[in-house]
């Protein structure tokens, strides 16, 4: 039993670790392309997939729990992403 605890543990470790590793690469991409003065091309460019994204998941977790709050998440940071878009077209 303690080996199999261990295992789980050191299992959810190496996913943290993960997770944490890709959260900083992205936020490091993010940092760099703001400082190179690309960060608004590339944000028109994210904003729309965003969308199309967060709305294809609310879709598919629609069946286990509607309105769950990660669908919630990823429609607003969708929503974040693309709002420079909303302000020019109007």
């Amino acid at each position: 039993m303690e080996t199999v605890l261990t295992l789980l543990l050191i299992r959810f470790a190496i996913i943290a670790a993960l997770v944490t590793v890709v959260a900083l690469a992205l936020f490091g991409i993010a940092v760099h392309l703001k400082r190179r003065g690309r960060w608004d091309g590339t944000k028109q460019r994210i904003g729309p997939m965003a969308v199309r994204a967060a709305d294809m998941y609310a879709r598919r977790s629609q069946s286990s729990a509607r309105g769950s709050w990660t669908t919630r998440a990823a429609k607003s940071a969708a929503k974040r992403l693309d709002e420079d878009r909303d302000r020019d077209c109007s």
